[in-house]
């Protein structure tokens, strides 16, 4: 399967699609946040700079995230195909990403930018609920990921649905504005070189099927 890297602002629907394209396809499923706390699980020498720097209330450098991303994609899991979720934010990152898979000869694979009006941002991010229990992303505003009548996870049964702190309008208008200037400049980078592809977000299936298109179009045998 082509590597793929997903474009999208906040809550427009990457973890959706991301999660879709692992279960159906067996993509590895990469974001900057899971790669550090699993090297820092794993605990090898990267992985213990990390937890010191975490520890020390420091951020992440950039060439250890390189680093940890190198390392990852370097494994055989990530052979058969993987999803960059979140990575790359800018243009510095696309050239240092670039650099990586040139010392270890792989494709860049293909870019999906899930396009989307802002103001169908405002539901999904105020009203999106997490299940304590398992995890599953449920909605107040989105008839087919709403919670039961009672308020309840309708997958396990769990009354404790958590909303984030930042899932509010001002947070998203200052997210989505920082989403516009760093990746504005990347589309472009991509288009240019003939890599990008933009896909509808309105309606998850239609996100869903036009990526299938898209690796269609570009040679994948997908029933």
């Amino acid at each position: 399967m082509k590597n793929l890297i997903l474009l999208a602002a906040p809550g427009a629907g990457k973890g959706t699609l991301s999660k879709k394209l692992v279960e159906t396809f067996g993509y590895v499923h990469i974001s900057t946040g899971d790669l550090l706390r699993e090297k820092v699980a794993i605990g090898d020498e990267l992985g213990n700079k990390i937890k010191a720097m975490q520890e020390a209330g420091q951020l992440v450098t950039s060439d250890i995230v390189y680093a940890a991303l190198e390392d990852k994609l370097n494994s055989p899991e990530c052979a058969k195909g993987y999803i960059l979720d979140g990575f790359p934010r800018n243009l510095e990152q696309a050239v240092e990403y670039e650099k990586i898979l040139e010392r270890i000869g792989m494709e860049i694979g293909v870019v999906v930018s899930i396009e989307i009006d802002k103001s169908y941002l405002v539901e999904r991010i105020t009203g999106r609920r997490s299940c304590k229990d398992c995890g599953a992303i449920l909605n107040i505003y989105v008839q087919n990921m709403l919670p039961t009548p009672d308020g309840k996870c309708p997958k396990c049964g769990c009354s404790e649905l958590v909303h984030r702190s930042d899932d509010t309008e001002e947070a998203l208008d200052a997210r989505y504005d920082t989403y516009l200037k760093n990746t504005e400049p990347l589309i472009e980078y991509y288009k240019e070189k003939e890599l990008l592809y933009k896909v509808d977000g309105v309606d998850a299936a239609i996100t869903y099927s036009e990526t299938l298109e898209v690796l269609k179009k570009l040679g994948e045998n997908i029933d």
